[in-house]
């Protein structure tokens, strides 16, 4: 046999260590790009097939991957195309697309973040293979011809230097056999390889065999005492990828129960199950399919990101899908997949990608049609799902302005008696309210039931609407509303008393004069913790509490965005909690204050400020322990 000798057709001795070292941030993904090669060698030759090209049985075309631990090998088989000696020479010996130069003079120039376009753009994906290998072996042979002609081994060690001879191979297509370095040791180890093939070749469209696994077969013709088939345990060849995943079928075959299935393969952890899907699919003017789920969100608002797979032909890509889907949206689970998005991608690449901006522009416009098809088809479901799916909504009505344009439509006011309102529904409820009141509204919001109680029953008592906003993003939310509801202003139900809120023509009038009002002024404050509480005296109604807690409106809002991480003010050390202990000036309590002796005045005062922070759950530790035994004591 001759052996041919030669040189890798590059113009720089350079180019390996480049290859070896730096083109992949991630040297695991030689694996996706040699299988991939192997998928579409395999791919080509059932197109020729189709067209007559090929008349011969193509057989069992499943790809093999083993792992030879002694021989420290990893090898890549298939039964495609195959290649003939002058293809090796033009496929593998002329290096890429470009010349060595150019690529080199390219990479230098790059930064980190852009390396991992380069084998896409230059045709180098099977030279990943010396990321982690000494030596690479190919063993080739063309179906042409009907498999009549020789077959070609290739081999090269990680230099410029190639030999390639004839040898004897039955059976067409490649094999791919890599000698694993030193180095890369785990490429060896059998949960390695099934952990990487999940990974990037869990949906590819042709066969993956990798090792074996044990199932239970049921004998014939035998029972056990139960009349149960018997079982025995078989070993049979291990295939790791659904080649026919759920989101490359029309929508229109595919049953709800198909999409609950497929959510349990994409997440097999995942103890709940999604809240509805959106079924991606469109091929002008670019192509793309795929498969979005809602997620059911939990109270505490642990969100994942980067549950979301980006596929390109079935080919795993990311899971970091910034750039492709809308920020607010890689909130969602499940699956996109375009063959106009490049398998080795990186952020830079993305954001100045058109395809990629017009796929995100798509992607917002299918949530909000799907959005607004549940909500008019099925209102009281659309309610149901609200404190599940509402997180979403608000990001992108705060975050993109298309998507804010669409969900105006169906997005959700809910009040504290449980009633939903449209936007619009709201507007018109609130004008009714000031026609009523005969004077602007103050919009009234709670953000817990419990804790606001008090708040909640004096608003309602007075003919007030209280809305409930107890979401993570509602402190930001809000704020958007109020350039919503123009003609509204927007204070929390306990930022200050009900009277104050809703601003009166005349203001009620005082059992105590300023005087009395300026001593009781000082006793309180000998009793109360002065840094943290600000006294104040309202006219407000004798059957209103003796003395209740609130918070300035500013100051809360920047504390709630403070706490999610959105303050302005981040960066100052965070901001003071502070209040105004609002005490009522027409209550019989107050005004009798004045006529006890100081024993008894500092009693009656600290159980007054202590019955507010209580009604806050301000009252911790101690000062709770203390007040329960005055409180005891006052009763005996």
């Amino acid at each position: 046999m001759t052996v041919t000798k030669g040189k890798i057709g590059i113009q720089t001795e350079n180019i390996f260590p480049i290859i070896k070292k730096f083109l992949y941030s991630d040297h695991e993904i030689f694996l996706r790009e040699l299988v991939s090669n192997a998928v579409d060698a395999t791919q080509k030759l059932k197109t020729l097939a189709s067209i007559g090209q090929v008349k011969e049985d193509l057989g069992d075309l499943t790809i093999h991957v083993e792992v030879d631990k002694k021989k420290k090998t990893l090898t890549i088989r298939d039964r495609g195309i195959g290649m003939t000696a002058d293809e090796v020479e033009k496929y593998i010996n002329q290096i890429a697309l470009s010349s060595a130069e150019e690529f080199v003079k390219k990479f230098k120039t790059k930064t980190e973040a852009e390396k991992n376009a380069i084998i896409g753009h230059f045709g180098l994906g099977f030279y990943s293979s010396f990321m982690v290998s000494e030596k690479v072996e190919i063993k080739t042979k063309t179906y042409k011809k009907g498999g009549k002609t020789k077959a070609v081994r290739w081999e090269c060690d990680g230099s410029p230097e190639y030999s390639m001879e004839e040898i004897d191979k039955t059976d067409r297509g490649t094999e791919i056999i890599l000698h694993i370095d030193k180095d890369n040791q785990d490429f060896l180890e059998e949960y390695r390889i099934n952990e990487l093939l999940n990974k990037y070749c869990k949906f590819l469209p042709v066969p993956i065999q990798f090792g074996t696994e044990t199932i239970h077969e049921p004998i014939e013709g035998e029972n056990d005492e139960n009349g149960n088939p018997k079982t025995k345990e078989v070993e049979q060849p291990k295939i790791i990828n659904n080649t026919d995943p759920l989101w490359k079928k029309s929508p229109s075959d595919a049953k709800d129960e198909d999409y609950k299935t497929f959510y349990r393969e994409l997440y097999p952890y995942s103890m709940e199950e999604p809240l509805f899907h959106i079924h991606l699919n469109v091929d002008y003017p670019f192509n793309l399919t795929g498969i979005l789920y809602f997620p059911k969100v939990k109270k505490d608002y642990e969100l994942q990101r980067n549950k979301i797979q980006l596929y390109s032909n079935q080919v795993f890509v990311t899971d970091s899908v910034e750039g492709i889907v809308p920020e607010f949206l890689t909130l969602l689970h499940g699956v996109i997949d375009s063959p106009d998005i490049p398998l080795n991608v990186s952020r830079s690449y993305l954001q100045s990608d058109q395809n990629v901006k017009k796929i995100s522009g798509y992607i917002t416009k299918k949530v909000a049609d799907k959005l607004s098809e549940i909500f008019k088809n099925d209102r009281k479901g659309f309610e149901e799902k609200w404190n599940d799916i509402k997180i979403f909504i608000e990001y992108g009505m705060i975050s993109e302005p298309k998507f804010n344009e669409k969900a105006e439509k169906f997005a959700l006011l809910k009040n504290t008696d449980n009633e939903y309102f449209t936007f619009d529904e709201y507007k018109a409820k609130v004008e009714n309210i000031q026609k009523d009141k005969d004077k602007k509204i103050v919009y009234l919001y709670a953000s817990n039931l419990d804790e606001q109680y008090s708040y909640i029953q004096s608003a309602k008592e007075r003919g007030y609407d209280v809305l409930l906003f107890d979401g993570a993003l509602d402190p930001h939310f809000i704020n958007s509303l109020e350039q919503k509801f123009t003609d509204i202003t927007f204070a929390r139900v306990d930022s200050n008393t009900i009277d104050k809120l809703i601003a009166k023509d005349e203001e009620a009038p005082s059992k105590l004069d300023d005087k009395q009002k300026e001593s009781l002024k000082g006793f309180f404050e000998k009793n109360i913790n002065k840094e943290q509480f600000e006294v104040v005296f309202e006219n407000l109604s004798e059957t209103d509490m003796p003395a209740t807690i609130t918070q300035n409106e500013f100051m809360r809002r920047m504390k709630d965005m403070e706490a999610i991480g959105g303050s302005p003010m981040m960066g100052l050390g965070g901001l003071p909690d502070s209040y105004s202990l609002v005490v009522n000036a027409n209550h019989p309590i107050v005004s009798k204050i004045l006529t006890e002796d100081e024993n008894r005045q500092d009693e009656i005062i600290k159980q007054i400020y202590d019955l507010a922070r209580l009604s806050k759950n301000l009252l911790k530790g101690k000062e709770l322990d203390d007040f329960v035994r005055r409180s005891i004591q006052l009763v005996d």
